[in-house]
């Protein structure tokens, strides 16, 4: 995508958005399914892509940081320290990477809030992600903590709660109450349960009243 030089950036953001459209018509793969309600700006946050590799992935030898980094956003949408390590990773001198990460800033594809808020949107809806992971997440994206706190705001305590809940009730599904009968299977579990949650970045003290809460009802 060579953008000659002193063209309008709309056209650029026009193309991007278009092959933005394209990639996220895709399935997405989940842990656990939930009804498909993906839009561009919910769904562009999970999908994900190969680890970063050298500059020879880009689409010809002379392609410009540009180009790449319209790409990777078509892919999804990024951090400005998620994007700007990929450049780098692609060894695009340093004073090309800030002027594209300046020229698309002022074009307002780089906005860590608005990313922030999708990402949170999209983690927590499809992938039942609690607030820590999420906010492991974001400071993995270079994301500062004031903004990750006004993104994971979104998430209050009773959102959080039946998330959860609703992830234990799939877990528990196929659960009868003559398998928590006995103490040994039911502590078995009881622990099993207790994890999947905390791995998903649940507090263990919400973790072990859902699941207590759970298998009683098995009973």
């Amino acid at each position: 995508m060579n953008v000659p030089e002193g063209e309008d950036i709309r056209a650029s953001i026009a193309e991007l958005r278009s092959a933005t459209t394209e990639i996220l018509s895709r399935p997405v793969s989940i842990d656990d399914p939930v009804p498909d309600v993906r839009g561009p700006e919910i769904t562009s946050a999970l999908v994900e892509e190969p680890a970063p590799a050298s500059r020879s992935l880009s689409s010809s030898p002379g392609a410009s940081a540009y180009d790449a980094a319209l790409r990777l956003l078509g892919v999804r949408a990024r951090s400005q320290a998620e994007l700007r390590g990929r450049l780098q990773d692609k060894d695009f001198p340093p004073p090309e990477i800030d002027s594209v990460m300046e020229r698309l800033d002022r074009a307002g594809l780089l906005d860590d809030a608005d990313f922030a808020e999708q990402w949170v949107r999209s983690r927590h809806l499809h992938s039942g992600k609690g607030r820590t992971a999420l906010r492991h997440e974001l400071r993995q994206k270079g994301v500062v903590d004031t903004v990750i706190e006004q993104a994971v705001g979104q998430v209050d305590d009773n959102s959080e709660r039946e998330r959860a809940a609703e992830l234990l009730r799939r877990k528990t599904s196929r659960l009868s109450a003559e398998d928590v009968s006995e103490r040994e299977s039911r502590d078995k579990h009881t622990r099993r349960l207790v994890a999947m949650l905390a791995r998903r970045g649940y507090a263990p003290s919400l973790a072990f009243d859902l699941v207590k809460t759970q298998l009683n009802d098995l009973r």
